[in-house]
């Protein structure tokens, strides 16, 4: 008689990185998923800062790529929040924004980002950057 087991997946199968994509502008959240599909990365959307601290709560990313300049909660206040969050706190965060202000960069970095990315940036350096933050599971 044929067994009855269950066709569960291999508990040694890597799971896809999971990156959180914040951004008020569709289209640039749009980018940068395609960007970081094509490399293997599982992303999911935010819209803004309150949007993207519901969705790291639930969906607990690998990573988080940031604007600063959204409607709600900017990028800066939502990295202190997340870096507040014993859950979420050691969760790398990349900076994707226009702004290339000294200062900006200064209180991205004291907000605990880890990288800091102008707009337009290069697909090359995002992809690059993300892979030396996102730490392996095992």
């Amino acid at each position: 008689m044929p067994s009855s087991a269950s066709a569960e997946p291999a508990a040694d199968v890597e799971r896809q990185p999971l990156i959180l994509v914040v951004d008020d502008q569709l289209s640039l959240r749009g980018l940068i998923r395609v960007n970081l599909e094509l490399e293997g990365f599982a992303v999911v959307e935010a819209v803004d800062g309150m949007d993207c601290l519901e969705q790291a709560r639930r969906r607990r990313p690998d990573l988080i790529t940031m604007d600063i300049l959204m409607p709600r909660l900017d990028g800066l206040a939502t990295a202190a929040e997340l870096r507040a969050d014993p859950a979420l706190c050691d969760v790398p965060i990349v900076m994707v924004t226009t702004s290339g202000q000294p200062q900006d960069l200064q209180r991205a970095r004291v907000a605990g980002v880890e990288a800091y990315l102008t707009k337009p940036y290069d697909p090359d350096e995002l992809v690059r950057t993300v892979q030396r933050l996102v730490v392996s599971p095992h």
